[in-house]
């Protein structure tokens, strides 16, 4: 019997690290496509367990198309998938050409592009903030003189990450400087964005994200996870819970629109990760969506809290293979991330908890002397512990007793006067 070959359009990262381990241990091989540069980086565990590596230019979509497809014939690959947003579409076009399990070529930049995303959700009735997709600043200033615009309002840029150039403003002229901090984000691998800028109405009420996976049209729902994130014009996730628990008759009302939302945007087969508002009245409002799993430890907080493990059900899908979703086990995890003060170099972590069972994770992703900034987006976080256990209240209580003990200590730029 052959074993299953598996192509990731990107293998740097946790989740990807986690999806490429996790195939290895299944016995299958693993083979990477990956930018010029980009595979130096690698580190060397995981140059160790890949079986070949393919070097494209991802900002050239189409030359990257025929490349990767050119690829995965030659070794007889058997499934390609990414878990980096940003080669969503290009993972759906890779796998309609191969007649692989896949979601729908079209409608797979709206799962990646937030303007088109808004008029996908729009056309089929999700329940989604009032957005309007501007070009120009002089549009917005034209919508803020004429007093159509409500604050506070979120802006955001068409094609960002991660958080990157989006704020929550409170004034015309906060707009305006929030419409050119929109413009600064740039893609992963040189790739070209989206220029057009977001205005979406302000959705009041708790976060959630909903993690799913979706096998030929049919989703099921994995768990909720509640967000913890900060305050102000930035707003910044500093923290997961998950399962979260909600009345029976609002997760219904979550679970069909997040379902409404998968279809819309074409994901037919493999995993998304939705993030909803839920109004103290119980009312669900869809904020955006992904076509892959949640990021910032989220898969692995499935797996300690559930027992599901969600990178095995990545890959069965992708080889269109029945997918193992029904929990093993009732516990609850949860992450905080660590962000600093004030933009700076960082000059010392203290207080770190020590891993053990109960606290499997601690990650630092800066070192002593790296310059960092202060809580603007995700990607700007300096690490994260998880914390695991069987009651949420007493995981919660845990995880903040211990956030509570780290100091993170912060010197100027060495550059400044």
């Amino acid at each position: 019997m052959t074993m299953p070959r598996v192509l990731l359009l990107e293998a740097a990262g946790p989740e990807s690290a986690a999806l490429a381990a996790t195939a290895v241990a299944s016995g299958y091989q693993v083979h990477a496509a990956t930018q010029p540069g980009q595979h130096a980086t690698y580190s060397s565990d995981l140059h160790k367990v890949l079986s070949g590596c393919l070097l494209t230019d991802f900002s050239r979509p189409e030359q990257a198309l025929d490349e990767v497809v050119d690829y995965a014939r030659r070794m007889g690959v058997d499934a390609v998938l990414t878990t980096n947003e940003y080669l969503t579409p290009l993972v759906a076009e890779v796998c309609a050409t191969l007649d692989m399990p896949g979601n729908d070529p079209v409608l797979a930049v709206a799962a990646r592009n937030k303007a088109d995303m808004s008029q996908q959700f729009a056309r089929c009735g999700v329940t989604a903030p009032r957005t309007r997709v501007l070009g120009q600043q002089d549009e917005l200033s034209r919508l803020c003189t004429s007093g159509q615009l409500t604050f506070p309002c979120v802006v955001k840029p068409a094609d960002g990450a991660g958080s990157a150039g989006v704020t929550v403003v409170r004034s015309a002229t906060e707009a305006v400087t929030a419409f050119w901090g929109a413009r600064e984000p740039r893609g992963m691998y040189g790739m070209p964005l989206d220029p057009r800028v977001l205005v979406q109405e302000h959705a009041e009420g708790t976060e959630y994200s909903v993690e799913s996976i979706t096998e030929n049209g049919a989703a099921t729902h994995l768990c909720l996870t509640r967000k913890t994130v900060t305050p102000g014009a930035y707003r910044v996730e500093l923290g997961h819970g998950l399962p979260a628990v909600l009345p029976l008759d609002a997760e219904r009302a979550v679970h069909k629109q997040v379902g409404q939302a998968i279809a819309a945007v074409g994901i037919r087969n493999g995993a998304s990760h939705t993030e909803v508002m839920l109004t103290p009245d119980g009312q669900c409002t869809v904020i955006e969506i992904a076509a892959r799993l949640g990021a910032g430890q989220i898969g692995v907080l499935i797996q300690h809290a559930l027992g599901i493990d969600p990178w095995a059900a990545c890959l069965d899908t992708a080889l269109g293979r029945r997918v193992r979703l029904a929990p093993t086990r009732r516990g609850y995890a949860a992450v905080r991330f660590l962000t600093s003060p004030r933009p700076g170099r960082l000059a010392a972590v203290t207080g770190l908890p020590r891993r053990g069972p109960q606290v499997p994770i601690v990650r630092v992703r800066k070192a002593v002397g790296d310059r960092v900034d202060g809580a603007r987006c995700n990607g700007g976080r300096l690490g994260c512990f998880v914390v695991t256990g069987p009651d949420a209240v007493a995981v919660d209580r845990h995880a903040e007793q211990l956030f509570k003990r780290i100091r993170i200590e912060v010197a100027p730029h060495l550059d400044n006067p």
